[in-house]
């Protein structure tokens, strides 16, 4: 009896499962199989990174950057996965690269200059084929680019080094515009002033309203940051676009009041030599047929943010570097000193020099004036080799743009790994720039620049066809502005709040998270350094 219940042969089977069961098996077991198929297809892709998983891993991949930030996010995969990494944006096949060899290939070659983001967003900020930013039409950024290369070279450069020194004496003339109520300065708000002062100076020359334009910058800055790579969805629902699109609008409305402004002027003026400016040569290229109105709008609107964008952080970060490490600073002021050879009178000299000065005429007052008195001027530049390390070990160790997105035009291979026409990349450069060559890669040491840096290690403006066309009359920028502001004042942080304290937002670009105590600092006037040298 035991046996015959044990034996299987004494039961039907089939009669144990429903009739239906077979016919809806079959199709859920042939679905299950194709999943599987195309899972393990994708999996094979010689590219580390996150799987496929039956369309998940694109999903989960663009959310991340989203919800992280493009920084944070290329950080975390280029961690997780090595440096050179494949994941998805908007589905689209895209390699975080942080690998020297690999970055030093896409920078170098042309089937890499296109630019790559939301065709939607960057209509709404009106960067789509247009400016030269993230314009992603070639043949149209080839035809806008020789306008910025003008403006940022030749004459332009030498004239900015005067423009800065003038700016930043003005701008610390009158701190109490950017003073809190407890005394310490909001040097980020500081900083942006003296970038958009600059830049008008040089680029569109009309008076305007600093501290509005400024906080129009800012708003265009976070839509620009928040609509690139939104996927088409967003920009359906229109409450959610609502207050970058006015923030667009806003600078774009106060822009084009300013060219009207320089259109009117350029239509009245006598000599135009003397107005021939970024923003001039704009609009006769609009007169003669080469621009429409809308590239010249977008072209000045980028000249205009480029620096108060991301110079004044840059600087910022800067400051709070020398207030952190202050024998940094002596070394620079030593250099600055023998430079602009400050070490001039002894202290009992000087004070005959200053009662002398008060009789004697005016010829006799510029002979006797010590070389130490001038600001810095263009011969000073290759001088400051210190001053120059200094600057690009902060842009190193404390980046603010530490990615650059690029386009595929071509099939490629880059260091074995196969490039379909089409992919996005990202170069991860501030990771790149802590992997390799530097002897302390995760200290902020001036030693990490004694040495000759080979190019292919340290690109914080990228290089070959689609290198920053700025790089230049930053680097002049940079220099002039620390140069003149440490002559005058000593910077320090509030106790306790250091370049590690500082909440960042490591999205499009680097930024502090604005409205914290954190990015206020004390400015103390410096003593003139001849008093200093004793009698």
């Amino acid at each position: 009896m035991v046996l015959e219940t044990l034996n299987p042969m004494q039961y039907n089977i089939t009669s144990l499962l429903p009739d239906t069961m077979p016919v809806a098996t079959v199709p859920v077991l042939i679905l299950m199989c194709f999943l599987f198929l195309i899972w393990n297809h994708e999996e094979t892709s010689s590219i580390p990174g996150p799987g496929y998983c039956m369309g998940i891993g694109p999903l989960i991949s663009h959310g991340r950057f989203l919800w992280m930030g493009v920084g944070n996010a290329c950080n975390y995969y280029n961690k997780t996965y090595g440096e050179f990494v494949r994941v998805w944006i908007s589905g689209e096949e895209t390699f975080i690269i942080s690998k020297s060899s690999s970055v030093f290939h896409v920078m170098k070659h042309w089937h890499y200059v296109s630019r790559f983001g939301s065709k939607l967003g960057l209509q709404c900020i009106g960067m789509y084929e247009n400016g030269i930013i993230f314009n992603n039409n070639t043949a149209h950024w080839k035809e806008i680019r020789p306008f910025f290369t003008k403006a940022l070279s030749g004459p332009g450069l030498v004239r900015m080094i005067a423009i800065c020194v003038e700016s930043t004496i003005d701008h610390l003339d009158k701190l109490e515009e950017v003073t809190t109520e407890v005394g310490n300065i909001n040097v980020l708000n500081l900083m942006r002033r003296i970038m958009l002062d600059t830049s008008n100076k040089l680029f569109l020359g009309i008076p305007l309203d600093e501290s509005a334009i400024v906080l129009k910058i800012q708003n265009y800055f976070d839509a620009w940051q928040a609509l690139l790579l939104k996927p088409d969805i967003f920009f359906k629902i229109s409450w959610l676009c609502k207050k970058y699109e006015e923030a667009v609008k806003d600078l774009k409305g106060a822009m084009e009041i300013l060219i009207e402004q320089k259109r009117q002027m350029l239509s009245t003026v006598e000599k135009l030599d003397e107005h021939m400016d970024f923003a001039s040569q704009l609009i006769f290229a609009q007169n003669r047929g080469d621009l429409t109105a809308e590239n010249v709008n977008q072209c000045v609107l980028e000249m205009m943010i480029a620096a108060p964008d991301t110079l004044s952080v840059t600087l910022f970060f800067m400051l709070i570097l020398i207030a952190e490490h202050p024998t940094v600073e002596e070394e620079m002021m030593r250099e600055i000193e023998t430079v602009m050879g400050t070490k001039t009178l002894p202290k009992m000299f000087r004070y005959l020099y200053d009662e002398a000065i008060k009789f004697i005429t005016n010829f006799f007052t510029t002979c006797l004036i010590p070389q130490g008195d001038r600001d810095i001027e263009s011969d000073d530049m290759p001088n400051l080799k210190i001053v120059e390390n200094f600057i690009y070990e902060s842009m190193r160790y404390q980046p603010v743009v530490d990615l650059i997105m690029r386009k595929a035009l071509q099939d490629d291979v880059i260091d074995g790994y196969p490039v379909k026409k089409g992919t996005n990349i990202i170069l991860n450069i501030g990771r790149m720039h802590k992997l390799e060559f530097f002897p302390k890669p995760n200290e902020f040491s001036l030693e990490n620049f004694e040495k000759n840096v080979p190019s292919r290690y340290f690109q914080p403006f990228g290089f070959g066809p689609r290198g920053c066309v700025g790089k230049f009359i930053a680097m002049v920028m940079m220099k002039a502005i620390l140069v003149t502001l440490l002559r005058r004042c000593r910077v320090q942080t509030m106790k306790g709040r250091g370049l590690n304290n500082i909440q960042k937002n490591n999205d499009l670009s680097m930024h502090p998270i604005e409205r914290q105590p954190l990015l206020e600092m004390v400015f103390t006037p410096r003593r003139n350094t001849n008093e200093d040298q004793g009698d």
